[in-house]
């Protein structure tokens, strides 16, 4: 776009739309005319197999189809993926020929000093990444998720520094919302899906409008290894009585392809839920066993390393980081067949826990040895039936091959390698080994496989590396196929043995009665279905990058699409790839920023203002108004607006922005301002380019050289301020004060820019005043006040009161980061003192803030910081958001002063002007500052009162609704029974009553 002449002025400053349907939830056809065919594509789609260097099958149609039932909400991601196929691909379900390698062979080396490539393993030296969409991606960063650890996805995940992967963690489903309840239970053996069982239940919940929403939780499990869990709201189903649809009404719409006529209603025995707890938890396990083989210098082979007598320094070194050596005589945890009686396998071993999970290593030179034996079978009987298997290597140690290892169990290898053992500096380096049907798992390596510190941060990393390993290995055929046979066992048993002769028509209803007084809530019509907590899904094609703003027909020449399921519940949005099962994409729908959309495509911006594209099927308008209908529900986030701005008559845009995009100024009379642009909006893409796509450079070039510049604007919220995400606040809170924004803007002379201070200049004039400190939602109101009061708006401005007028300057704000910082800059981060000298040991000197002043506050600060850790746990999922975000701005903002008043070296001044500058004839005195933190602990201090009586105030509203509840079963009932006695007394009384009627 840069090429392009700019127009005359104000001819075409305005937006620049795509063409879109007329409401987001549109659909209609377009007015254009729908009946002409869609142009079909120039090519065929690459086929992401192909990219990874893997065998090819049959061709994916052009979008996957739509998981049956349609409006079925999924609780998590394997619900997504089941099949009603009686065959599968895989077996069971899951690819065969997925790897999960980020690349292929040919573009790394599978060699290294620490590992030897084989035949039949897959090696992972480091920098790999995990495998996204569209190939290669970087790890997350925290609070977001690896695309492997993603598994609930109706209620919030658990987020942890390294995440657990491959976990089934829905198994708990039927435990949660079925067990110890009343529900329904059939079981049958099917002639085309084989044996299955199904459990229904009927929920009931109170609406806004005082009627009674009803839902149906449904399980489906079949041979495969994949269940279908959610539910289906009864909105969307076919009308029926006030009871409830029968269950087979219920299941002749939600699973068409099950034959009724073979279900039978499940006995009433104990063991029926029992067994289907142990059927669907049985991928659950918390305790796991890890082997872990000596190599010395100069070994290599497996008869060396099982033949290791004794541990050196360096290993125990290792050992002791690791866990710690239990006496295994009388050990009352988790043995993993090491014998706690005789002794027979060891005295001692090695014993941890982790993330929930008990973890045994078999530590070879604690197994017990055999002289003259160079198999060492009591060895080997127990690391040799491991799934993984620690290989520790002292320095010198030849390279590990995996083929040396003779044994069908051990499908993972770790090795680590110890540089300068023993010392205060010893490190460690990580290489990883897996077979071929093994999919790749994480947490991702480091470039070269380290240097890791030897520290509690390695051992978290190599444990949940162990962990997941062992995970990720029961996608492999091997272990794959043991476990479909257990489970076909366990629903063939209950087919057979656990079933009644009541068939599926002649089972009652769901039992719920009308009480008396609760109605049902009217219909809430269209668009009732996107309600859903679950995740409901759409085929889709789906692209990394923004096509839709750029005018970019997704599926062209240089489209790399790939065929997913895109589901989005009221917590997380997440890309399934169906042919082989992987999530190529996913964030929380917090993080959703905005998107912009035409009749087929979707461009959806997240986090820090990334994009992807997604293209759907069907009618022009109508799946995507379905998403976004969707979007609108569960997320924070917009329709963007494209914008064409062209330069005035001095080449002037007539706005500024920061380097994160975010508009700081908009100069009056200009095509900016008349395009609708405004202060806190915020840039997504400039001249078809993503900012995070772009360095400050590159964007700084695009705004100077493009004679119009095209962008893709996020409006800020409803108060005004700049939108972000919740990856964005997370990230923030965790960052030092200075590097957030603050409200003094200070002229830098080099560039002609104006630059924004640091959070501890805002501090300081707060502090001034002797008011409460400031949230981060207070800042954009500071800076507001502080703008106008240096440059007083102009009565005649048409722009709104909080828009500052900023003198004039270079609209190209981003240069401010492409240079390095102006001399008032540096006096402003280190303001001089009385003799003009800014050496920060001259104001420890002066008493700015004596050592044992700080030393005073520090234990003040700890106290303060576990109020507010404590504060946070039990807000809990209950409390809304917007109560959370007040939570955490409070705990952001306590933060950023103990941050400020624990540094060394950077006090914070109790007056001074407003650029931070100390009076001469003043010096910070701690009563003040004494009182300040007093005041932040009698603040969180209310606010813990106010949860705790919020939370007995909420137990008293349900307990006096289960006495209501309770009083209206009890006055039914009764009720009843006086009818019941009228009617015998009325026909006792015979003919006088009738003359009485």
């Amino acid at each position: 776009m840069s090429g392009r002449r700019a127009a005359p002025r104000g001819s075409d400053a305005g937006e620049a739309r795509p063409p879109t349907p007329a409401s987001p939830r549109a659909r209609a056809h377009s007015h254009e005319d729908a009946s002409r065919p869609a142009a079909a594509p120039t090519r065929l789609f690459s086929d992401p197999l192909a990219l990874l260097g893997l065998p090819a099958e049959e061709p994916e149609p052009a979008f996957p189809p739509v998981p049956e039932p349609r409006w079925f909400a999924h609780y998590d991601v394997q619900s997504l993926l089941f099949d009603w196929s009686p065959r599968p691909r895989g077996a069971g379900g899951y690819s065969e020929v997925n790897s999960g390698t980020p690349s292929s062979a040919e573009d790394q080396p599978d060699s290294s000093d620490l590992l030897l490539g084989a035949p039949g393993f897959v090696s992972e030296l480091g920098g790999e990444g995990e495998l996204g969409l569209g190939g290669p991606v970087s790890p997350p960063v925290p609070p977001a998720l690896p695309n492997a650890a993603v598994s609930v996805l109706e209620e919030p995940q658990n987020r942890t520094a390294y995440s657990l992967e491959h976990a089934d963690l829905g198994a708990g489903y039927y435990r949660k919302y079925f067990y110890g309840k009343e529900h329904q239970n059939f079981f049958g053996l099917d002639e085309v899906l084989g044996p299955v069982a199904v459990s229904l239940r009927r929920e009931e919940k109170e609406s806004s409008g005082g009627g009674t929403l009803h839902s149906y939780r449904i399980i489906v499990r079949t041979t495969q290894l994949r269940t279908l869990r959610g539910t289906i709201s009864e909105d969307v189903l076919p009308p029926g009585p006030p009871r409830g649809l029968s269950p087979r009404k219920l299941l002749e719409h939600v699973a068409p392809r099950l034959s009724p006529t073979c279900l039978r209603l499940g006995s009433a025995s104990p063991k029926v839920p029992r067994t289907l707890l142990t059927l669907d938890e049985q991928v659950l396990s918390f305790q796991r066993k890890v082997g872990i083989l000596y190599c010395r210098a100069d070994q290599g082979s497996e008869e060396e390393m099982y033949n290791n007598q004794e541990a050196g320094p360096a290993f125990m070194q290792f050992l002791t980081l690791l866990g710690d050596v239990v006496r295994l005589k009388g050990f009352e945890s988790y043995r993993a067949q090491l014998d706690t009686k005789t002794d027979s396998t060891g005295t001692h071993s090695l014993y941890t826990t982790y993330q929930d999970h008990e973890i045994m290593f078999h530590v070879s030179t604690m197994l017990p040895y055999t002289p003259n034996n160079q198999q060492q079978l009591l060895r080997k009987r127990h690391i040799g039936n491991d799934i993984v298997t620690i290989v520790f290597q002292e320095p010198g140690s030849k390279p590990f091959c995996p083929t040396t290892i003779r044994s069908h169990f051990q499908h993972v290898f770790l090795v680590v390698r110890a540089h300068a053992p023993c010392t205060t500096h010893t490190s460690y380096r990580v290489a990883v080994s897996r077979t071929q049907d093994t999919p790749a798992f994480g947490p991702a390596l480091p470039p070269g496989g380290g240097p890791f510190a030897a520290n509690a941060d390695f051992r978290a990393f190599l444990l949940a590396k162990a962990l997941n390993g062992e995970q990720a290995a029961g996608h492999a055929r091997q272990f794959h196929a043991m476990a479909t046979r257990t489970r076909q066992q366990y629903l063939q048993d209950l087919a057979t043995n656990e079933v009644t002769t009541t068939s599926l028509d002649s089972a009652s209803r769901f039992g719920l009665p009308s009480l008396g007084g609760r109605r049902r809530a009217p219909p809430r019509g269209p668009g009732a279905e996107l309600q859903a907590a679950g995740a409901l899904v759409w085929g889709v094609r789906a692209a990394p990058g923004a096509r839709v703003a750029a005018g970019v027909e997704a599926g062209g020449p240089d489209s790399a699409e790939v065929p997913c399921l895109l589901g989005i519940s009221a917590e997380a949005l997440v890309l399934v790839a169906p042919r082989d099962g992987r999530v190529v994409f996913n964030c929380s729908c917090r993080d959703v920023l905005a998107w912009t959309f035409s009749e087929h495509q979707l461009d959806l911006y997240h986090g820090r203002g990334e994009a992807i594209t997604v293209r759907l099927d069907g009618p022009p308008g109508q799946a995507v108004g379905e998403v976004v209908g969707r979007l609108q529900l569960v997320s924070r986030g917009c329709e963007t607006r494209e914008l064409a701005l062209p330069r005035d008559g001095q080449g002037r845009l007539g706005f500024e922005v920061d380097a994160e995009g975010f508009v700081t100024h908009v100069e009056r009379f200009t095509f900016a301002e008349t395009a609708g642009l405004r202060p806190g909006a915020r840039l997504l893409r400039i001249c078809s380019r993503t900012l995070p796509s772009l360095c400050p450079e590159a964007a700084a070039q695009l705004l100077r050289s493009a004679p119009k510049v095209c962008v893709t604007v996020l409006p800020p919220d409803e108060s005004g301020r700049p939108r972000r995400s919740f990856s964005e606040l997370y990230t923030l809170s965790l960052q030092e004060p200075s590097r957030r924004g603050a409200p003094e803007p200070v002229q830098d002379e080099t560039l002609g820019v104006a630059l924004l201070p640091t959070t501890k200049q805002l501090l300081h004039l707060c502090l001034q005043d002797g008011g409460s400190p400031p949230g981060p939602g207070d800042l954009a109101e500071e800076r507001t006040e502080f703008l106008h009061s240096q440059n007083p708006p102009s009565p005649h401005s048409s722009l709104s009161d909080e828009a500052p007028v900023l003198p004039d300057t270079t609209p190209d704000l981003l240069l401010a980061t492409t240079a390095k910082p102006a001399t008032p800059g540096a006096d402003r981060e280190m303001p001089p003192t009385q003799d003009g000298s800014s050496n920060p040991s001259s104001r420890e000197d002066k008493g700015d803030l004596a050592p044992e002043l700080r030393a005073s506050f520090l234990p003040r600060t700890l106290s303060l910081r576990n109020s507010i850790s404590k504060i946070m746990s039990e807000a809990g999922s209950e409390t809304l958001e917007d109560e959370w975000q007040s939570i955490s701005e409070i705990a952001s903002t306590c933060n950023t002063i103990l941050e400020s008043l624990s540094r060394e070296g950077q006090p914070i001044p109790e007056s001074g002007d407003p650029k931070g500058t100390p009076k001469s004839d003043a010096e910070p005195e701690p009563g003040s500052l004494s009182e300040k933190v007093s005041h932040l602990e009698s603040m969180l201090r209310k606010l813990q009162e106010d949860l705790q009586k919020e939370k007995a105030d909420r137990a008293a509203l349900e307990e006096e609704v289960r006495s209501l509840r309770h009083n209206n079963r009890r006055l039914q009932a009764e009720s009843e029974s006086a009818a019941t006695r009228l009617l015998l007394a009325s026909k006792q009384l015979g003919s006088p009553t009738a003359d009485l009627a």
